[in-house]
């Protein structure tokens, strides 16, 4: 395969919500150029993009794609991306490490919902941006519907380079304001027949063409001196404007398409040949410490990696991009995240499932390897001469919880294993064991992103798997004092066990006064690692509890705290005063004095008006102002607490406190209302008591949970 120089190549991400066409618009990029000689499609499941088993599965992809043309004497390396916000990670490691965003808008449907999501992303990384207008085939398709929605939401940067003469069920003409030719397409697509502008278009083309004039010169003081002097721009200048415009966020380029009709990718592809910047072009990358790192050929080698695939019969694929000097086959790199070397003994561009075998990738050029040992995303690997890691991938919070058991509990320590694998693959499922609540708990961006990695764990690694609600951290104290004595006495033949403990609880709180009934010989304060703490006091007179006992009296009464008598929760903010008790010479031993300790603690606790803490979490909800009422509704539904209000932008911002039991569920309302447009931001806040009713129902399915394990 022909080896690109860094100006010769252009990086462009496929991003829209779902069904906009992107991988249809793939397959197209493909076709047109000659590297596949049959268009596959999303229905037959035979397209180069969507090839995993569970694309297929879908109808959609899941996955982000890399693949590559060659058009006229460019190459193109396009990234086809997922449609929706569960897979959002597979977007962001796109936009990333693309030059230019080609966003496509549904002629259909306009700026959807899912094309504000994405947006954010295009415009937090300053993306050059091109929106394509696709499916100006289909019967309900509106170019201008679809533009007036495009200019309020993206504003002037706005820029129609071209126009349907025709949309719907004949749309085959598309009238291009740089070029100003007509591009009439045959029945089947392809290649356009060029025709004069007709005589009934010509105003309106030769208006916008002026827009088109104007914006271009209006992004640089030479080219704008040219337009004052002669009026104009030739197509050469235009084609400089524009590109500066694009760079700077002032154009963003609108093309028409028929992906599925192979109509207008043609035209979109030459001019990401000759406007759309490359890598060596755009901004430089910045390390972690802030040095800037320019897409400099002759510079030390550094990849960045910001993909890995692991695919079952070649093992790991690492997907990178050349951001400075060039990687050939046989090199040994630097990764100082891992502080280990190396070797590239493979290099491919990737096509899909194919990948095509490559001697040296040059700056800007993007590749993948096998089989690096100690690489992940976001590291980088570097040549000599080369320091320093580049400013990594931010992947958003997990959206949703669930916890993950294995059927087989044989598999439960391999199924750990296995997740700790997909989350290197996708970094946006994270995975932790949670002691307290003693469960696996997978974390993931929605109910699909869940649904897809436990078909992967099914399917792909053969291991049927269950999935439950996560446990609520609860907190356990009690409300009013309360004394109880508990002897522990065993005898099975030679030694036995004895130990009697006689103790006070009460519910502690900072600057409470100190003991009076009983003389205090020793306390002790205890902060909890979970919260809280225990004040624990040695009331003991008169020698009838040896002291060396004393901790493992406290140690019984930790033990029961940190398996609550009332749901197996924390315990936390207690005061002990053990006052009493006996013991025997021969038979009290350690053991003896803390099971006496702990079922003194557990008898005096249930008394003394135990009281079950839920933890509470203050949110920030950003929702159109629109869906304000719906949203006051639900957080009133869900226990919520309204904090605040506030305008930021287009969306009221609402602070409120949700116990967190409530708020994936609220979580989940708020995407259904919003259609995915609301945004939650939550941190934990504070623990608060349950009411009555709830306490009695918790602690009853706890009992029962017991019963059934018992």
């Amino acid at each position: 395969m022909k080896s690109y120089d860094e100006k010769h190549i252009k990086n462009v991400a496929l991003i829209g919500p779902a069904k906009s066409g992107k991988t249809t618009l793939a397959e197209t990029m493909l076709f047109e150029a000659g590297i596949i000689n049959r268009r596959g499609t999303v229905e037959e499941n035979n397209t180069v993009s969507d090839y995993h088993e569970v694309e297929h599965g879908r109808g959609s992809s899941v996955y982000g794609t890399t693949l590559h043309t060659e058009w006229r004497d460019y190459k193109i390396n396009i990234i086809d991306t997922p449609g929706l916000d569960d897979f959002i990670g597979e977007v962001i490691t796109s936009i990333r490490v693309c030059d230019t965003a080609v966003l496509l808008l549904n002629a259909q449907n306009g700026v959807e919902v899912g094309t504000e999501l994405l947006w954010n992303y295009v415009d937090r990384y300053n993306k050059p941006t091109i929106l394509a207008v696709n499916q100006l085939d289909s019967g309900r398709a509106s170019f201008k519907q679809t533009m007036d929605e495009a200019k309020r939401f993206f504003g002037p940067a706005v820029t129609i380079m071209q126009y349907p003469l025709n949309t719907g069920l004949g749309f085959d003409s598309i009238i291009d304001l740089l070029k100003m030719v007509l591009y009439k397409f045959p029945a089947g697509g392809g290649k356009p027949e060029k025709l004069p502008i007709p005589d009934s278009e010509r105003e309106r083309a030769d208006t916008l063409h002026n827009e088109l004039v104007e914006k271009a010169a209006e992004n640089d003081e030479g080219l704008m001196e040219q337009y004052f002097e002669k009026g104009t721009l030739d197509e050469d200048e235009m084609r400089q404007g524009l590109k500066i415009g694009m760079m700077n966020h002032q154009v963003f380029p609108v093309f028409c398409l028929s992906a599925k009709k192979d109509m207008g990718s043609g035209r979109m592809m030459g001019f990401i040949d000759n406007v759309a910047p490359s890598a060596i072009e755009m901004s430089p990358e910045r390390t972690e410490d802030g040095q800037e790192v320019p897409c400099d050929p002759k510079a030390p080698t550094r990849l960045f990696v910001f993909k890995t695939l692991i695919e079952p019969r070649l093992g790991r694929l690492s997907f990178f991009k050349v951001l400075a000097g060039e990687v050939a086959i046989g090199m040994e790199l630097f990764n100082e995240k891992t502080n280990t070397m190396e070797r590239i003994a493979h290099l491919f561009i990737a096509d899909g499932k194919n990948r095509n075998p490559m001697e040296r990738l040059k700056a800007g050029d993007i590749g993948c390897t096998l089989k690096l040992k100690n690489t992940y995303t976001n590291h980088t690997l570097n040549g000599k001469g080369a320091k320093g890691s580049i400013r990594p991938i931010d992947f958003p919070e997990p959206k949703t919880r669930v916890a993950v058991t294995a059927e087989n509990k044989q598999d439960n320590e391999k199924l750990g294993e296995v997740l700790a694998e997909i989350h290197i693959e996708d970094p946006t499922v994270e995975v932790a064991y949670n002691q307290e609540v003693r469960q696996l708990i997978l974390s993931t961006q929605g109910e699909l992103h869940s649904m897809i990695t436990k078909w992967r764990l099914e399917h792909v690694y053969k291991m049927q798997v269950d999935f439950q609600p996560v446990r609520i951290p609860y907190r356990e104290t009690i409300q009013r004092a309360a004394t109880s004595s508990y002897r522990h006495k065993k005898q099975s033949g030679g030694s036995g066990q004895f130990g009697e403990v006689s103790l006070k609880v009460e519910p502690y709180y900072e600057g409470m006064p100190p003991v009076t009934e009983y003389q205090v010989r020793d306390t002790e304060t205890v902060d909890l690692p979970w919260g809280g703490r225990l004040v624990f006091n040695n009331c003991i007179v008169g020698g009838v509890i040896d002291a060396r006992f004393l901790p493992s009296i406290q140690k019984g009464v930790m033990e029961k705290m940190a398996q609550g008598p009332l749901t197996g929760s924390y315990v936390r903010d207690v005061r002990v005063s053990v006052f009493d008790g006996k013991m025997h010479p021969v038979d009290s031993n350690d053991i003896s004095f803390k099971i006496a300790g702990m079922m003194a603690f557990r008898d005096a606790f249930m008394q003394a008006g135990p009281q079950l803490l839920e933890p509470i979490q203050e949110v920030d909800i950003a929702v159109p102002a629109s869906l304000l009422g719906d949203v006051m509704t639900e957080l009133q539904i869900r226990r919520g607490m309204v904090l605040s209000m506030e305008t930021e932008g287009v969306n009221q911002v609402i602070r409120a406190r949700i116990p967190l039991d409530e708020l994936e569920r609220l979580m989940a309302s708020l995407r259904n209302l919003s259609q995915g447009r609301a945004r939650v931001r939550s941190h934990f806040a504070d623990y608060a008591p349950v009411s009555p009713d709830l306490q009695k129902r918790i602690s009853e399915e706890y009992s029962k949970s017991e019963m059934a394990e018992a």
